[in-house]
């Protein structure tokens, strides 16, 4: 396996493996020795259940998260300078994706190592194929502001850009708060604008459902600490 820094997915949650990651991510797997992480125990776990075989104990980690100095990030690549792969590993679905690692990946590219992103679940576009949005043109704002007044403008702009450029609006709220978003959303947007709420994706759980915000306002589910992905639309 050529040594090259690999972007490796985990699931969503306690879904089993095989239903949502390829056997070559596997592959790729025991042919690595070093490991960027964002969270080194859960990190090893993730590790743990895709091969058993594995001697944890022998792969070396290194953590990052937002409290990582920045002049630590780019000698976690020094490995790749002799001839050794580096793996990623977010704390769910994709790195580098709604989560740390994009330094990592251009510090690379600077570099000129080999870059290569596995297969694996995507809230963001899991969301998007089972919304009934446009999928040609969308766009994803991670969290919204926390300031009441300004998260209510926010939420009017992002609607407006539905109508003004046909395009999906994608965001995310702390688990616990998303009860409290949805009851915004239902206060603040057109009663004919469609609402995805995508929660608890690719697990036992799952739920992915449109209908018009002024549908949600009769029946609001459950979403307590429950990771959910919202989607706007005309």
């Amino acid at each position: 396996m050529k040594a090259a820094l690999y972007l490796i997915p985990v699931t969503l949650g306690e879904t089993e493996h095989h239903k949502v990651l390829p056997a070559y991510n596997r592959e790729v797997i025991l042919g690595i020795r070093h490991f960027v992480v964002e969270n080194i125990r859960t990190a090893r776990r993730f590790l743990k259940k895709t091969e058993p075989s594995l001697v944890i104990d022998e792969l070396h980690f290194y953590e990052l998260n937002k409290h990582t100095s920045p002049h630590m990030i780019a000698g976690y690549l020094t490995p790749l300078a002799s001839g050794e792969s580096v793996g990623m590993i977010s704390e769910a679905g994709c790195p580098a994706v709604a989560d740390p690692g994009a330094d990592i990946v251009a510090i690379a590219q600077r570099k000129g190592y080999k870059v290569v992103p596995l297969v694996g679940p995507s809230s963001i576009l899991l969301t998007i194929m089972g919304s009934g949005f446009n999928g040609q043109s969308f766009a994803f704002h991670g969290y919204l502001p926390i300031d009441a007044a300004q998260r209510t403008a926010r939420i009017k702009a992002l609607e407006a850009r539905i109508y003004s450029e046909d395009q999906t609006q994608l965001f995310i709220e702390t688990p616990y708060r998303n009860g409290k978003l949805l009851d915004e959303l239902v206060r603040t947007c057109r009663p004919s604008t469609r609402l995805c709420v995508a929660s608890n994706l690719s697990c036992e759980d799952e739920m992915i459902r449109t209908k018009p915000v002024k549908e949600w306002g009769k029946n609001t589910p459950d979403l307590n600490k429950k990771p959910t992905v919202f989607a706007l639309y005309k």
